[in-house]
């Protein structure tokens, strides 16, 4: 997922993004587990997507923070 397309989400949607992509990791973790997977610096990339979503998030409550004020 690029910056582009996280900065045009709301709050909900990167939330529910979050979600759904700490889901995905913990079921890209426990199949590597298992067996090796195909392509492991996929849990690299959900990790970092996580990571960049949560960023965008925190972003938009100090912004709404600020703008409370």
């Amino acid at each position: 997922m690029k910056n582009s397309e996280i900065i045009g989400l709301s709050k909900e949607e990167l939330v529910a993004k979050i979600a759904e992509e700490k889901e995905n990791l913990v079921k890209l973790k426990f199949a590597h587990t298992i067996s090796a997977i195909e392509n492991p610096t996929r849990i690299t990339k959900v990790r970092k997507d996580i990571a960049r979503l949560t960023t965008e998030l925190t972003k938009l409550k100090a912004q709404s923070a600020t703008e409370t004020k």
